[in-house]
């Protein structure tokens, strides 16, 4: 009997039918795909386990494009059922001619070998060998299930019905394969009467289009005992695991990535670095003079009923006496405010004891302030080139700045102010010349040397694009600051202090000061048509006339009016000047004690 086997193999897409749906596949010129024998009639004979090609106009089992299988009609009688006690019979006889069918060529010879084909599928290639079904043995033995085979994807088919008894159904021809672990025969020998045909091989054909990316032991699907498939895993906690594992190294990860970033680490880096030393300086150097100077110097706020601005001053006593220049505190005028902060940033309101514009300095006053700390004076003439200085200030309001440099010049004639247009404001200093940067609102700061002494009060500096002078329009120090001596200063502050009002040395003489040759020219006339030498005054009393060139004063050279004021202003009232000077292309030497003049 066919033990539920289907005689006929299963039909692969590379054996399709042809597009004519009604006309039977298979080769040209009644050639068989497998033998390639033709008979007389022009139509195939069908191999051992195949099936005939029908006569024409019976519809055949066909393949769809995408791979479903369409099973043909079921015959119209099925055939008796075979008795396996019976002697085989004789081989049937050709069925008889019918007319020739047209049939498309393959496009390679048939492979007599029966070996798989190899490269890429053709439209047209030999199909698979079949081979005789086995009979079920005695006693019941076990027998494997059919193999189902594939659909040519690579995926398992389902099995056919079983073929009706005493024949072979060739409705499911097409859909069942050979069974698995035997060897397909192409031209299987007939066996004797009850001879059950015997398994020659464990190897398996390989078939390439039947289940790619497959072990060649397992053509189809895996199958467990019995046929029965082995049923998959749950996947679901194995998902939920997976998402816990994340979520647990997730949160692992944020926390060592948040200690890492507080903390700059999962382990503590320290760097090499000395301990903290006692904070003593050397005296003499920079942070030493600035320790020493600081608490003694303030920053001054003056505010006008026209203009404001910013300034420094240093205490001169501790009865809250403070020395600073005039142009700092002149914007206050009658009844402004002046402020004073000092180095620990405590504030007082200050008043004006008394000021100069032609020495441009001022003093002002704080009350009810105790522990002030005033600075000590130096002396100016003991000044040399080169001596270190530093400067203490508020450049542009940024109070306790230090800056340092060197005294680059002595003795240096500078004239600064004039904006009144009447000469009442201008101011004639004999300076010292320094490279500390000294800015806008460094004006009336300490220039203090090495012992952190006061040897001079920070003025006027020489700006890049314009004159000297700290007011608006400043860009800034460029290395040339100007300070006003302190014994100068110091003479001034103390009049200040005492009476009010500055005095000023005088010759009692009125100057050319259009004069453009070399030297100090006495005028001719005076203001309202007097003499240009003041009679009775020092000048008239040394023998000075109108017209004389005077070319130096106490052995230094003068080029200019201007410089003439500065070097009388650099004495004291009463002072005796030896002067040089040329009357009608002669030289002539004299003496002459300055006299006194009241400032404004």
């Amino acid at each position: 009997m066919d033990d539920g086997k289907p005689s006929g193999p299963r039909t692969k897409w590379w054996s399709r039918p042809s597009t004519d749906r009604d006309r039977p596949s298979g080769p040209e010129d009644g050639t068989d795909a497998v033998t390639g024998v033709a008979d007389a009639s022009g139509t195939a004979p069908a191999g051992p386990g195949e099936t005939a090609a029908p006569p024409s106009g019976e519809r055949l089992p066909r393949t769809t494009p995408d791979g479903d299988y369409t099973p043909a009609p079921p015959a119209v009688a099925p055939a008796p059922v075979a008795d396996l006690s019976a002697p085989a019979p004789a081989e049937p006889a050709p069925p008889a001619a019918e007319p020739h069918v047209h049939r498309t060529q393959p496009l390679h010879a048939p492979d007599e070998y029966s070996t798989p084909p190899y490269g890429g599928p053709g439209p047209w290639a030999p199909a698979p060998p079949v081979q005789r079904p086995v009979a079920t043995p005695a006693h019941g033995t076990h027998v494997p299930p059919p193999y189902a085979g594939t659909d040519g994807h690579g995926t398992a088919a389902p099995l056919g019905a079983a073929p009706a008894q005493g024949g072979q159904d060739h409705s499911d021809a097409w859909a069942s394969p050979p069974p698995p672990h035997t060897v397909p025969q192409q031209h299987p020998a007939p066996q004797p009467p009850g001879q059950t045909p015997q398994q020659t091989s464990q190897w398996l054909r390989y078939d390439p289009w039947g289940a790619p990316r497959q072990p060649l032991s397992h053509p189809g699907p895996g199958q467990g005992v019995d046929g029965v498939r082995p049923r998959r895993a749950r996947r679901g906690p194995v998902l939920v695991g997976a998402a816990l594992l994340a979520l647990l190294a997730g949160g692992i990860g944020g926390g060592v990535g948040a200690y890492v970033e507080r903390n700059g680490g999962l382990t503590t880096v320290e760097l090499p670095q000395s301990g903290r030393d006692a904070g003593g300086r050397a005296p003499d150097s920079v942070a030493g003079i600035a320790a020493r100077a600081l608490p003694g110097v303030v920053t001054l706020h003056v505010n006008g009923s026209a203009e404001s601005g910013t300034g420094t001053g240093f205490v001169l006593d501790d009865r809250g006496h403070i020395l600073t220049n005039n142009h700092v505190v002149a914007p206050a005028g009658s009844n402004g405010d002046i402020t004073v902060t000092f180095s620990g940033g405590e504030s007082a309101a200050a008043e004006i004891v008394g000021k100069d514009s032609g020495y441009d300095l001022a003093v002002v006053k704080v009350t009810g302030v105790s522990g002030l700390t005033p600075l000590p004076l130096g002396n100016s003439d003991n000044v040399q080139v080169g001596d270190p200085v530093v400067a203490i200030g508020a450049p542009f309001d940024l109070s306790n700045t230090v800056t340092s440099g060197i005294i680059s010049a002595k003795e240096r004639p500078i004239t600064a102010g004039g904006e009144k247009g009447d000469g009442t404001d201008v101011s004639y200093v004999d300076a010292l010349q320094t490279d500390a940067p000294i800015n806008p609102g460094n004006s009336g700061g300490p220039l203090v040397d090495a012992e952190a002494r006061v040897i001079g009060i920070n003025s006027a500096i020489r700006a890049a694009d314009s004159g000297s002078g700290l007011d608006g329009g400043q860009s800034g120090s460029i290395g040339l600051g100007f300070a006003i001596p302190i014994n100068q200063g110091k003479r001034v502050a103390e009049e200040l202090i005492g009476t009010g009002k500055a005095t000023h040395p005088v010759i009692g003489v009125t100057l050319d000061m259009e004069f453009t040759g070399d030297g100090a020219k006495v005028g001719g006339k005076a203001a309202g048509g007097a003499s240009a030498v003041t009679e009775g005054g020092p000048a008239d009393k040394a023998g000075i006339r109108s017209g004389d060139i005077i070319t130096e004063v106490e052995g230094q050279r003068v080029h200019s009016g201007e410089e003439l004021i500065v070097k009388i202003r650099a004495h004291r009232p009463g002072d005796r000047l030896g002067l040089v000077l040329t009357r009608g292309g002669e030289d002539l030497s004299m003496t002459l004690t300055l006299g006194s003049a009241s400032g404004t």
